[in-house]
């Protein structure tokens, strides 16, 4: 089952223009896969870079920590709680995304304690590694 993006909003609070992922694929007890088609109309390319667009390192972060939010949400039923990005780990960037990729998202649990969630996740182009972190989400009621 494909999970759109009316889905997807049920799942988490980011809108337009930070919501950044189009489709979920894939969704187990413990994974899921997602996946963002950059455009070349997104909003920073006009600014990073004019001569030579890429995705900014910082949002393929963010795009990795909105699907392993949404798999928390799915795998809690939680509509009351927000999870907020905590800690980054070992955040590595292999190549460049640039407008017209689509970029698979994928976020593997490594362990829950509580309201705090531990993920490895990859951003793939293809099978090609384009980023990987170690993501930790906290469960908490945004004030």
């Amino acid at each position: 089952m494909i999970y759109d993006t009316n889905w997807i909003k049920s799942k988490l609070p980011h809108r337009y223009p930070f919501l950044l992922v189009d489709r979920i694929l894939e969704i187990s007890e413990n994974s899921i896969r997602g996946l963002k088609n950059f455009t070349v109309n997104e909003y920073f390319f006009s600014g990073h870079f004019p001569e030579k667009a890429i995705v900014p390192g910082v949002l393929l972060v963010e795009a990795m920590a909105q699907v392993a939010g949404i798999l928390i949400s799915h795998k809690s039923n939680d509509t009351e709680n927000l999870g907020f990005l905590v800690n980054i780990e070992n955040a590595t960037f292999k190549q460049m995304v640039t407008p017209g990729d689509s970029v698979v998202l994928e976020a593997t649990v490594d362990r829950c304690r509580g309201n705090f969630w531990k993920f490895h996740c990859f951003a793939k182009i293809e099978k090609d590694d384009v980023a990987s972190a170690k993501i930790a989400l906290m469960m908490s009621k945004a004030q």
